[in-house]
């Protein structure tokens, strides 16, 4: 008989400040082509909003928003095996996005 149990599932919008989200958001993105997905999917983000404000062209905002997700929620749901926490955190997901970016070219985080 297996005695061990499954960890209840944590619900992101019990944290109340993104100093106790990042953590949670860290744990979410603990596979490693997970991060190189979201790198990526950011980078191509960055890539357009340039690109907007080079062309004068906010269609590519657009592109970026979807390049970034679309890279994001390949690497949850193919790899990491999880809803992003974007479903229910958006604004601090976006926050997690960025701050693990810049720990990412830090080398705070392992690429």
């Amino acid at each position: 008989m297996n005695t061990a149990t499954a960890a209840a599932p944590v619900d992101p919008r019990q944290f109340k400040t993104f100093a106790e989200f990042y953590p949670f958001y860290l744990g979410e993105h603990a596979n490693l082509t997970c991060r190189r997905l979201h790198f990526v999917g950011s980078s191509l983000g960055l890539v357009c909003l340039a690109l907007a404000v080079w062309f004068a062209q906010p269609g590519f905002v657009l592109l970026g928003l979807l390049c970034g997700y679309a890279f994001a929620w390949v690497g949850h749901f193919g790899f990491e095996k999880n809803k992003p926490a974007s479903f229910k955190r958006p604004l601090y997901s976006f926050m997690g996005d960025w701050v693990m970016y810049a720990d990412i070219w830090r080398g705070r985080i392992p690429f």
